[in-house]
């Protein structure tokens, strides 16, 4: 079994409505849809990479790409977890999780996206408790990171709600004008105190520990 070269295959966590899993190739062929029917009012740009601007057939063959290739350039070192998110049996989008030298820092950050008839019904915070549950409680991290473009209402309102703190500013050119991006910064002391009252588990995770370089996940 293909697990048994690459554990991270087998990774699942699971809250009262959502499972989180790596993409099958169904799933990205499921994320790819959801891409091509549109992820945001095009009006606005919630990415560094407006990768949304290209046309659907190109935005749902991106989708598939990119993930598939976050595989190939997995290392302890750096590596990219997307987990598909399932929502009453239908994949209604992704929660990323990335990490340099865990080992060492024990930060991670994190990003996502839901199709658009999926936004407005809790899916959001719901995923991004799930993935720093597995951060924190399951890996050790003593800190999280995420940001949100100036606009991006609902993302800084889950940042928020989770914990997280302002950790600054940072401007980038996007579609050839200069954009904010607010920065967020959560702390295991501050995860802890904003914790959902969910019940998360996550099963498969063990052999998968050496692929994020968490062997020691002593506080």
């Amino acid at each position: 079994m293909i697990t048994d070269h690459f554990p991270i295959l087998g990774l699942r966590v699971r809250t009262p409505r959502l499972e989180l899993r790596p993409p099958s190739l169904d799933d990205l062929s499921a994320l790819a849809d959801l891409a091509a029917d549109g992820v945001h009012d095009p009006a606005v740009m919630p990415f560094l990479a407006p990768w949304t601007d290209e046309p659907p057939a190109r935005r749902a063959l991106s989708v598939i790409q990119y993930n598939l290739g976050v595989y190939s350039r997995w290392t302890p070192e750096k590596w990219h977890l997307p987990l598909a998110v399932v929502h009453e049996g239908r994949v209604v989008g992704i929660q990323d999780m990335t990490a340099r030298d865990f080992a060492v820092t024990r930060q991670v950050s994190t990003g996502s996206w839901l199709g658009l008839e999926h936004q407005g019904k809790g899916i959001g915070t719901e995923m991004r408790a799930a993935v720093l549950h597995l951060a924190f409680a399951e890996l050790g991290a003593r800190e999280a990171a995420s940001g949100a473009m100036e606009g991006n209402t609902p993302s800084e309102r889950v940042s928020r709600r989770l914990g997280y703190r302002d950790d600054g500013t940072a401007l980038f050119a996007i579609r050839g004008a200069p954009l904010r991006e607010r920065r967020f910064r959560l702390t295991r002391e501050d995860w802890a105190s904003h914790r959902l009252d969910l019940s998360i588990t996550v099963t498969g995770l063990e052999p998968c520990l050496p692929f994020f370089g968490a062997e020691d996940r002593s506080e």
